[in-house]
């Protein structure tokens, strides 16, 4: 099953999944995530010049799991 691009999943891995990052809070590069800032904006920080920020559910997730967002996943449409 195809995830959505920006689809927040929780996992109960040790590690993150090869098409996700996890939802820390970082600051990415607009240049080198395109489509995922298309969807998120600037909605969790950033400039929206050069850079956005991921959400930071990291601190909610339940023990042993991690909160991960889609990032090279299906482009959503309506």
């Amino acid at each position: 099953m195809a995830h959505y691009l920006g689809e927040i999943l929780l996992v109960p891995y040790n590690f993150v999944p090869k098409e996700c990052l996890l939802c820390d809070g970082r600051l990415l590069n607009i240049s080198g995530h395109v489509a995922l800032f298309s969807l998120l904006g600037t909605t969790f920080g950033g400039d929206g010049l050069t850079k956005f920020a991921l959400p930071n559910y990291d601190p909610s997730a339940p023990r042993g799991s991690k909160y991960v967002i889609v990032a090279d996943g299906v482009f959503p449409t309506p």
